[in-house]
């Protein structure tokens, strides 16, 4: 067991010796397969609980509600104020250049408002009560469709403690993928926020199971889309939260506990292909969950510590780690994407700088945006305060890399500002949802704080691997936590053996605790993803280091064959592109007919300009700079440099560069709910760029 390193400061360093995972014993390999690799402490036995007294979500919430009572479980903010403001921006319009109105809002917050660990326990048997007052029963099914908040969570602990399973969708899900969810499941009421009302109106056409629609009381919706709502389905009642809440109170029933083998969620994912797949979750999965990351990092956090919370609840890593943070004490702030920073909100603080967290959880994404918006900052500054911070971080990571005091000294006087912007207390980073720039995990690592990765899916209940901070490493995504086993099978179409030296690879198999049985009425599916002895077959392509750590090198889905016959691997291309500064998210594409790939970007507009203006084109918007030959010379070279300094071999060096006039969104079905690429819509929408980048070769 690692020693106690709660509240502690952690290095950026390997701080232990492994292997930090290691064969089962007794177990032999069939050909074109590994041993199965197990945490250290769970070689002889997985972990199934946390704690011998917990076995469900509820159990959990009742037992952290025992023991942490009065502690602050959660905090959010009220929307004080909502300013808008116009613009005059260029635009092209039809082939000519226009000035168009463009409006920006901007949010004013409070401070945060916190519950307690025992007000929330309460505020969660209000909320079955009143699910059973409206007449719903055990196993009937709560829909939640929302963005993430303290309510979101408090409708899966309320329908948990009546043993109410739930169903999850992203709240930018559309119409289509929200009406197979409802229906597949034969949900009886929905939780949702208020401005999701109107998608309900041709939804509840086919949903003919839902009897009630609850929506967020911390945002009245508009009385109109109430309205229109009730007039189309009059036999539909509508309420609030609070209203539900209260319902609960003046009608208290016992809460129907649940058991370990029943059902927790349905988990709709944002696929990027075909209709959402269903992921059914028991109470042992993800309890299961809690306990095998607990094994990796419960000794790091604890009671004291602040969890920033705004990835989407729909998504199984977030809703897991939430989970956990109630099981080790901690105090979770619910944050917004759109007001994390400073740059959105009006008279107040961005959420980072308000809640001031201890730990925070971002997709590759969040982290290159931070990692640019500390570059372009430092780039203002004078050549010598520029010069102090390059040396800096430089000098950092070789005193880390040598075990030299001194690091002190550099937090204290070149990085605290930076740390400031992030509230001044982060102690550890995590990265998960997908593979980030080596280059930015180490940036972000010495300038603001410890970063590590995880890796997990839906399908296993977000295990994976996860890094121990004492393990550190950019090499590596970490090893398996304490409740699964992992071992790779030969993937020979691209080469990848288990017997490869000097390390085994092949496709990523896990199988344990955390695993869900099958797809939600999808024999088909669940016959190709799983094996009769319960191995859940990934998709990705790792291999184990000499560390016992797993390095995913590839996806099976996204390796594609060039002209030349040889295979190139998507993800790890754009990982590798994303770190140039010029690039704010990237799709690269690659045709089986040509030698090398392209890429389509969404390019970060001052950087844009700055390269602009170094090939002498000082005018311009983003719509027109995207369309100018000699900037997209100028952006090609700098992904080229960056695709060379990454390690690219030479097949995997884009030949061509498109850009994008707009960002990626879920709403213009570019990117999935999860920011996961979409890549058919993305090429589609850009085929021509893509061709004329083609045939200028």
């Amino acid at each position: 067991m690692a020693p106690n390193m709660k509240n502690a400061q952690l290095p950026p360093r390997m701080g232990k010796k492994g292997p930090f995972s290691v064969p089962v014993p007794g177990v032999e390999a069939p050909e074109g397969e590994t041993v199965p690799r197990r945490h250290p402490e769970c070689v002889e036995e997985l972990r199934a609980k946390p704690a011998d007294n917990i076995s469900t979500t509820f159990e959990l919430l009742k037992v952290s509600a025992d023991k942490f009572g009065n502690a602050k479980a959660m905090g959010s903010r009220r929307l004080v104020q909502l300013h808008h403001e116009t613009k005059k921006v260029k635009k092209m319009v039809d082939g000519e250049e226009r000035e168009v109105d463009k409006k920006w809002t901007y949010f004013e917050l409070s401070a945060y408002e916190y519950i307690t660990y025992n007000e929330y326990y309460k505020l969660a048997i209000s909320i079955g009560a009143g699910l059973r007052k409206l007449g719903l029963a055990k196993e009937d099914r709560v829909h939640i469709f929302a963005a993430t908040s303290q309510y979101w969570l408090a409708m899966a602990h309320g329908a948990a403690s009546q043993s109410m399973p739930i169903v999850t969708a992203y709240d930018t899900l559309g119409a289509e993928g929200l009406q197979h969810s409802m229906v597949a499941t034969r949900a009886k009421a929905i939780y949702l926020d208020g401005h999701l009302l109107p998608t309900l109106v041709s939804v509840l056409n086919h949903a003919k199971d839902i009897k009630y629609i609850i929506y967020n009381s911390q945002m009245e919706p508009n009385p109109a889309h109430v309205k229109q709502l009730k007039e189309a389905h009059p036999s539909v009642e509508v309420m609030g939260f609070d209203d539900l809440t209260k319902l609960g109170e003046e009608n208290p029933f016992e809460p129907v506990a649940p058991t370990s083998e029943d059902l927790c969620c349905i988990m709709y994912t944002s696929g990027s292909t075909g209709t959402p797949k269903g992921v059914p979750l028991k109470h042992k999965n993800v309890i299961a969950a809690v306990a095998g990351v607990s094994v990796v990092v419960e000794p790091f956090i604890g009671p004291g510590d602040g969890l920033l919370t705004y990835l989407p609840l729909a998504h199984i890593l977030e809703f897991v780690f939430e989970h956990a943070c109630l099981y080790w004490g901690s105090t979770m702030g619910y944050g917004n994407p759109k007001t994390l920073s400073d740059a959105s909100v009006r008279n107040c603080s961005g959420d980072i700088k308000e809640f001031k967290p201890t730990i925070l959880v971002g997709v590759p994404a969040v982290w290159e945006s931070v990692k640019k918006g500390i570059i372009s900052k430092v780039n203002a500054g004078s050549s010598v305060v520029q010069k102090m911070f390059w040396g800096a971080l430089w000098a950092k990571e070789h005193l880390l890399a040598n075990g030299l005091p001194g690091t002190g000294i550099l937090d204290a006087v070149v990085f605290k500002k930076i740390k400031e912007a992030t509230g001044g207390r982060l102690r550890i980073c995590l990265n998960g949802g997908g593979p980030i720039a080596k280059d930015t995990q180490k940036f972000i690592s010495m300038a603001i704080c410890t970063m590590i990765s995880g890796y997990g899916l839906t399908e296993t209940s977000a295990m994976g691997t996860l890094q121990n901070p004492m393990e550190w490493t950019i090499g590596s995504i970490g090893a398996m936590p304490g409740s699964i086993e992992t071992k790779l099978v030969d993937f020979p179409d691209a080469g990848y053996h288990a017997t490869n030296k000097p390390n085994p690879q092949g496709e990523v198999w896990i199988r344990g605790i955390t695993v869900m049985e099958g797809y939600y009425q999808n024999d088909e599916e669940t016959a190709e993803a799983m094996t009769t002895d319960g191995w859940f077959k990934t998709g990705d392509i790792g291999e184990f280091d000499k560390n016992g750590h797993l390095k995913l090198i590839d996806r099976k889905k996204n390796l594609i064959k060039t002209l030349n016959g040889e295979y190139i691997a998507l993800e790890k291309l754009e990982s590798i592109y994303r770190a140039a500064a010029v690039v704010a998210n990237i799709c690269v594409y690659a045709d089986d007919r040509q030698a090398k790939p392209v890429a389509i970007i969404v390019p970060a507009e001052p950087a844009l300009k700055q390269e602009a203006s170094s090939v002498g084109v000082e005018d311009g918007s983003i719509e027109q700079l995207v369309h100018n030959k000699k900037v997209q010379a100028a952006v090609l070279k700098e992904l080229q440099t960056a695709g060379r300094a990454g390690g690219l071999s030479g097949i995997e060096i884009i030949e061509g560069v498109v850009m994008s006039d707009e960002e990626w969104t879920p709403q213009n079905d570019l990117v999935t709910a999860a920011q996961k690429l979409n890549r058919k819509n993305i090429v589609n929408k850009f085929r021509k760029d893509i061709d004329a980048a083609y045939a200028h070769l």
